[in-house]
């Protein structure tokens, strides 16, 4: 009777709301049978999301099950594959299981090196709290927090050793450098998300590899971490842009004639376009100087500029005035626009939000943006999704006509085009945008639209505070 009943709820597609109910406590958030049917992705392509209703993992901070794709898991798997090489440009790592992958990898013969945002390359149970600033010492609360394994509130030192990433990875002699290698105090950020694996397969998207990039906070029950995605092609021709990208980062490694190069000081090419299977792949490297035409905010223009039909947008950051202007002009032509930016982010004075709902908020000197230009008439189809407190929305994808996708670590900024290390990638698939289109829907189907509570109550004090305030000099 109970399996006629399965099979029934099977076909109606409802298997996986009621499983837990039917199937007991015990069997809680396992998926089984058909639920949302999976999209096709193109050849050589792989695309996880953390947050996705078609997918379920448990969750390594408190063993639940949760929606989502296992982020850590997919980039284990990979490392685990490596034959040859693994180069990992990534701004932070906290998450020991990766670094024992990787060491795993070393010991097997294959060369590790890795390139780290500085802010995070010195191992935390080296750091003492009163030494840091107040975003570093609650990161280091957290990091204590997630190695405390048995949760008893102390630290041992095999809890300490065991639960840092960088330190393991330092004492297995992983090469490792920072972007103060070339001798400088560091870049504006290196932000890059990417890992090359064999000459063959790139590994990039939004996601830091860290428990709030993938899985939550510790200690926040409700947290689902960060809105993320990895995206991973197979293509030795990808893989070679990325891997001269290292290379100009990497020099000679650490010590030696210090000619790493970061920022502005590295080479950076303009854009470059490989084939993966016919689909038309744009990969571009930053920052460059704003007076050099094709940097990445004109690449960003150029897309925006021919949309025909629809702009879909998910932002962790939006403050870049040109790409308003560009949106702008495709208001006016009559194509469908949304953005959903992250709730955080989007009432500050300098958020590109604002603009397009119309407003102009006052910075906290009274100031605002020079050649601000809100819209005369605001876009409804603009919000912010609803996410667990902590969380953060951090993509930064966009999706034109449904056939264009716009991915990477690129925040629509002015410091990712023209100060940051990042990595901007253009990828020309209506089959992958249906993945990125799925997700936008997901996020969209709970977002709050338009001037939010939060935004008005900030505009009205402002208000108050400035007047209209007055332009920056």
């Amino acid at each position: 009777m109970l399996d006629r009943l399965l099979k029934h709820l099977q076909r109606l597609a409802l298997l996986p709301l009621l499983t837990p109910v039917l199937l007991g406590c015990s069997q809680a958030g396992q998926v089984v049978g058909a639920g949302i049917p999976d999209l096709p992705l193109p050849q050589n392509f792989q695309l996880h999301f953390n947050h996705r209703d078609s997918g379920r993992y448990r969750n390594p901070l408190n063993g639940q099950w949760r929606n989502g794709d296992n982020l850590e898991e997919q980039l284990i798997q990979q490392i685990n594959a490596a034959q040859e090489e693994v180069l990992m440009a990534i701004q932070e790592l906290t998450l020991p299981q990766i670094a024992k992958a990787l060491i795993r990898a070393k010991q097997r013969g294959v060369r590790v090196q890795m390139v780290l945002e500085n802010n995070y390359s010195r191992p935390w149970s080296e750091q003492h709290p009163s030494d840091l600033s107040a975003h570093s010492r609650r990161r280091h609360q957290q990091l204590r927090r997630l190695a405390d394994s048995n949760r008893d509130g102390r630290l041992t030192a095999e809890e300490r050793m065991a639960g840092d990433a960088i330190a393991l990875l330092k004492r297995a002699g992983i090469a490792i450098i920072d972007d103060t290698e070339d001798g400088s105090q560091g870049s504006g950020l290196m932000h890059h998300k990417f890992v090359v694996v064999d000459r063959s397969l790139v590994i990039t998207g939004s996601a830091n590899f860290t428990s709030s990039g993938m899985h939550g906070d510790a200690g926040a029950p409700s947290s689902s971490g960060n809105v993320n995605h990895l995206l991973s092609i197979r293509s030795s021709e990808l893989a070679g842009l990325f891997r001269a990208e290292f290379e100009r980062m990497w020099g000679d490694g650490p010590g030696g004639r210090q000619n790493s190069r970061f920022g502005r000081s590295k080479d950076s090419p303009g854009a470059k376009t490989v084939r993966v299977n016919g689909i038309r792949v744009e990969v571009l490297f930053a920052p460059h100087a704003k007076q050099l035409a094709g940097h990445g905010v004109d690449l960003i223009s150029k897309q925006l500029a021919a949309g025909k039909r629809s702009i879909d947008m998910a932002l962790f950051v939006f403050s870049d005035q040109t790409l308003t202007n560009a949106l702008a002009k495709r208001i006016d032509a009559g194509v469908g626009v949304r953005l959903l930016a992250d709730p955080g982010f989007a009432s500050r004075s300098f958020s590109e939000v604002l603009d397009l709902l119309g407003l102009e908020i006052p910075d906290h000197r009274c100031k605002v943006e020079t050649g601000n230009h809100p819209l005369k008439t605001p876009l409804k189809t603009v919000g912010t999704p609803r996410l667990a407190r902590g969380d953060k929305l951090h993509h930064k994808f966009a999706v034109i006509d449904n056939k264009t996708v716009i991915t990477g670590s690129f925040n629509w900024s002015p410091s990712a085009a023209h100060t940051n290390d990042e990595t901007l990638l253009v990828i020309h698939s209506p089959q992958l945008a249906q993945h990125f289109t799925r997700e936008m829907d997901r996020l969209w189907e709970t977002a709050e639209l338009g001037i939010t509570q939060h935004i008005q109550r900030k505009l009205e004090r402002q208000k108050l505070r400035c007047g209209d305030g007055v332009e920056r000099n």
